[in-house]
């Protein structure tokens, strides 16, 4: 069945329909879903849902944007969730520079590199969120690499050729309904280039609704377009991209079938 790697079911925009779109998930295929935090609430919200449903697991950790919510204190009880049983990764973490000075690049860069360093001593895979910040993540991920991490870049949107250097750092690329869009052309070449068993399927719902639905609220059930997406550029059946993405994805977060 389809694993979505990287979903937010706990946003608002869920709040009139979350529960029964996740229960009818395996009558739509949908196998297992890993919701990702995004901030200090989203930790205990994912957690909660992962404790909910047998199928849901949580990534834990607080995204570049949201760095400013981090102190020490906080660390701490960060790493007493990822002891939580169903908490499989630390994410979504890394470094966003779209916008200037929210916050500054330092404390990201201070935040990132201590939520890395706690994967680490917690041996736990990462999620990584990067935009905008192509070098300073490749810098950081390299160095990670050479300690033993293991990370998946999530929402990928650089070129092939830094997809082709992390793959041979060991880490997974994010594909999601971005594949689909016709101006998706450098995903797509990314895609064409790196090895099926390096591709995790993901919606980062509720943004990036794969086409037709681009522009909508984005869920777990839309993943076969991007499912067909990959299967076309790679010329295998689409069963073979949801049978080896799950077999990465459960590689990845160390979750049994």
């Amino acid at each position: 069945m389809i694993f979505d790697t990287h979903a937010h079911y706990d946003d608002h925009q869920f709040d009139d329909d979350r529960y029964s779109l996740l229960d009818g998930m395996k009558e739509a295929g949908i196998g297992t879903i890993v919701n990702n935090a995004a901030d200090l609430e989203s930790v205990e919200t994912s957690l909660e849902l992962a404790h909910r449903y047998d199928f849901v697991y949580a990534a834990v950790g607080v995204h570049p944007e949201n760095a400013y919510e981090l102190d020490d204190s906080k660390l701490l009880w960060l790493r007493d969730k990822s002891h939580d049983p169903k908490a499989v990764a630390i994410g979504e973490i890394g470094l966003d520079y779209h916008y200037p000075d929210n916050p500054d690049r330092d404390t990201q860069i201070k935040w990132f590199r201590a939520q890395l360093r706690l994967a680490l001593e917690e041996k736990l895979p990462v999620v990584i969120h990067s935009r905008d910040a192509a070098a300073d993540t490749m810098e950081i991920m390299k160095e990670a690499a050479s300690k033993g991490i293991v990370a998946d870049i999530h929402c990928y949107s650089y070129s092939p050729e830094q997809a082709l250097e992390y793959v041979k750092m060991g880490f997974y690329i994010g594909v999601g309904g971005v594949v689909t869009f016709k101006n998706g052309k450098k995903l797509k070449q990314t895609v064409d280039k790196i090895p099926l068993d390096r591709i995790l399927l993901e919606t980062d719902c509720p943004y990036m609704a794969p086409e037709p639905f681009r522009g909508s609220r984005n869920s777990s059930v839309y993943l076969p377009y991007v499912v067909k997406a990959i299967a076309d550029i790679k010329g295998v059946t689409p069963q073979e991209v949801i049978d080896i993405t799950e077999q990465n994805a459960r590689r990845f977060y160390g979750i049994r079938s």
